[in-house]
């Protein structure tokens, strides 16, 4: 039995869930709400203020989808509750970054400044403090979709081992590479 998959979720008070006939898992919470299709072998119960996930077989696919839809019911539930925030850090002479309700300008050491448009479903801010690096905080209810608009921010311009330089996650730890050395005479 899958170990994450057999952990029942708990719904935390102000969160309702409803399972429509095809397996369409709604979850309304007080931030808002997401629905999630589960496999129609995947059997979702809800039982009271928990949430139980059987399979019918111990096949391989079946285990795997087992704890896969249970992580992703438990992240709506998550998000619906208390919702996530994603913290993005650039590390680099002259970067910036400024944002106007959902588009997000960057200066990332380019010839031009990068605008992005953030999706309505994430709130973007922005933070820069004399002596410190650009922080950029993506917020919302939608695990997946923050990770994505996330990696898309970094793929602008991708941390660089030699000095460091780049947009990396706050508190990632980038191991360093040493450079060339002086030729010996």
């Amino acid at each position: 039995m899958s170990r994450i998959g057999k952990n029942p979720i708990s719904l935390p008070s102000g969160v309702s869930i409803s399972v429509a006939n095809d397996n369409l898992v709604t979850v309304k919470g007080p931030k808002g709400t997401l629905t999630q299709q589960v496999d129609k072998d995947i059997k979702v119960a809800v039982e009271g203020t928990e949430i139980n996930f059987e399979r019918p077989t111990e096949q391989k696919r079946h285990k795997a989808m087992h704890g896969t839809y249970r992580a992703l019911i438990n992240n709506m539930v998550t998000g619906v509750s208390t919702g996530f925030q994603l913290k993005l850090e650039l590390v680099g002479v002259g970067y910036k970054a400024v944002s106007t309700g959902q588009i997000l300008e960057m200066s990332l050491g380019y010839s031009h400044s990068i605008f992005m448009q953030i999706p309505s479903e994430i709130t973007v801010a922005t933070e820069t403090l004399k002596g410190k690096n650009p922080v950029i905080t993506l917020q919302g209810i939608d695990k997946q979709l923050i990770g994505q608009v996330a990696a898309k921010i970094r793929s602008l311009r991708k941390v660089e081992p030699y000095k460091g330089k780049g947009i990396r996650f706050e508190g990632e730890v980038v191991r360093r590479k040493a450079g060339k050395t002086a030729a010996k005479k």
